[in-house]
């Protein structure tokens, strides 16, 4: 099984999941062109993906959706309210109803040899999920765009054995940033996104011996630094109330616009 970051940044989000049999993406945050070419580094192109998981309708999520579903042909796996709002972004084009499928929270649904769970996020979008993916015995998650986390969030991520958070901001830099008042506060709300200390903490909260790889994802260009995120996350992990140290774990940062390498388990 495999999990590999193909962007992931506030700029554009593409997660590749899968195992010999079975190639899925989740969200298309890109272009289409860089899409093909993070497959194809992957030794992969789109007419060996499966399914097409979208967490949110928001456009560094689904920028290239359009282009690849339409070129070939597959099927895209989203909640009701975020296929609706998908549906009325005209930006994508037309994308053929046939191809979309509906999914729940919580329901488990399968495709081939994998089995795909969605978790419910906070989120200022239509209907957004996290994923949970599983292939045997081998779980991992990909979980971003989360204002804030509670007792279900911890119960999904719980038995991973990699994981993509969000590590999106340093408080700090958003407060001083550039961005506009309403900006900040949006960011720093519960349907906003995860600062560097917060996904330390949530982290803690989930640790555990089988827990292999940690990739922090939907970095922020702008109120964030990969060295930042990385050691901010580390930190928390060293200072918490938990049995582990940081060191315990491969802890990576994903990169924002190429291919990180990937996590094999």
């Amino acid at each position: 099984m495999r999990l590999c970051s193909i962007a992931s940044g506030s700029s554009g989000n593409c997660i590749y999941v899968g195992s010999e049999a079975t190639h899925l993406l989740v969200d298309i945050g890109i272009s289409g062109r860089k899409a093909q070419a993070g497959l194809k580094e992957l030794e992969l192109s789109g007419n060996d993906i499966d399914g097409i998981l979208i967490t949110h309708e928001h456009a560094d999520h689904v920028q290239g959706l359009g282009v690849i579903a339409r070129k070939y042909e597959i099927p895209i796996y989203a909640t009701a309210g975020t296929i609706a709002a998908i549906k009325s972004c005209s930006g994508l084009g037309n994308v053929d109803a046939e191809l979309f499928r509906e999914v729940e929270e919580d329901r488990k649904f399968v495709i081939k040899d994998l089995t795909i769970q969605p978790m419910r996020i906070s989120h200022d979008a239509a209907q957004p999920v996290g994923y949970r993916i599983a292939y045997g015995s081998k779980r991992v998650a990909v979980c971003t765009d989360l204002g804030v986390y509670n007792d279900y969030t911890v119960e999904c991520l719980k038995g991973m054995n990699a994981l993509l958070l969000e590590a999106n901001h340093d408080v700090n830099m958003l407060q001083v940033g550039p961005y506009p008042y309403y900006l900040k506060q949006r960011i720093l709300g519960d349907r906003g996104h995860l600062s560097n200390e917060n996904t330390g903490r949530l982290l803690c909260r989930i640790l555990h011996d089988k827990l292999k790889y940690i990739l922090l994802g939907h970095l922020s260009k702008e109120n964030n630094l990969p060295e930042l995120a990385y050691e901010s996350v580390r930190m928390e992990i060293n200072m918490g109330d938990n049995p582990y140290r940081a060191g315990d774990f491969d802890i990576r940062v994903a990169r924002r616009s190429e291919v990180t390498p990937a996590v094999v388990l």
